[in-house]
């Protein structure tokens, strides 16, 4: 792969992805560059969707992004990092434009009736992502992309627990309404059984989900156990102080990502 572009896409999840970053360092060095490239590209398309330009512009962006994966790089260092990574890699193209179409339902303002109509917005913006790293990977199982997706889902379920006030700030609300209605909207007085509740049916996808690694060499286990380990233990943190998340951004510190991704290392099966 091109060292620039591998450069340039391995400072982009390093500074933007601390907790998938310390996973994928565990890999060989052509399938940690092939991860780095599909965040990169990933993180472009969230931040037309994050961004503040107006939803016709980021509409634009996004058809433009999706254009882009069929086209020459052109010089655009996450392009090149990309097509090299499908060069070497089966990276399903469909899971690309299923994030794409995700990103699309933030900018329309999709809100979310029920836990079942959730679930398509995450397998599309964590579950694609689950799919193109058992691309990676290589999988000895028909059932991994499935799992795969799973996982996501799981992923994305605590990503929405952990900003619900900076969603709130932007005006958008991921937690079904069905929820919401049960439980009340978050509050100091609500959040505490609300978080039980999400935190209870994410474990349940993480279960589901980590049967994945039983598929995979021992690197890309210890990867996935990795990345996973971090939200599980950033989901405990939000579950022992349910409040925390209606005043700040509730985070893990370098140190304990270091520790989960050397003990998933050790925790993976040996081939």
């Amino acid at each position: 792969m091109s060292e620039p572009a591998r450069r340039h896409c391995a400072q982009i999840t390093r500074q933007q992805a601390a907790n998938f970053y310390y996973g994928m360092r565990l890999l060989p060095a052509e399938k940690r560059a092939a991860l780095f490239a599909i965040y990169a590209f990933a993180r472009r398309v969230d931040d037309i969707g994050d961004g503040t330009l107006a939803a016709e512009e980021k509409r634009r962006q996004l058809d433009a992004a999706a254009a882009s994966l069929g086209a020459a790089p052109d010089g655009d260092l996450v392009l090149v990092a990309l097509h090299e990574a499908e060069r070497g890699f089966p990276i399903p193209r469909q899971s690309l434009l299923d994030l794409i179409d995700g990103v699309r339902m933030d900018v329309d303002g999709t809100t979310y009736e029920s836990f079942e109509e959730l679930v398509v917005y995450c397998r599309r913006v964590a579950g694609s992502i689950g799919r193109l790293c058992v691309a990676v990977f290589g999988a000895d199982g028909a059932d991994a992309g499935e799992l795969a997706d799973d996982l996501g889902v799981a992923l994305q379920l605590t990503n929405i627990l952990r900003d619900v006030r900076e969603d709130a700030a932007r005006g958008r609300t991921y937690l079904p309404a069905e929820d919401l209605e049960r439980f009340g909207a978050p509050g100091p007085e609500s959040i505490g059984p609300l978080v039980a509740f999400e935190s209870a049916r994410a474990r349940e996808w993480y279960a589901r989900g980590l049967q994945l690694t039983t598929m995979l060499d021992r690197r890309s286990a210890a990867c996935v156990l990795a990345m996973s380990g971090i939200y599980r233990r950033l989901l405990d943190r939000i579950e022992s102080n349910p409040r925390a998340i209606l005043e700040r951004r509730v985070a893990l510190g370098p140190l304990t990502k270091v520790a989960v991704a050397a003990g998933s290392l050790l925790g993976a099966r040996r081939p």
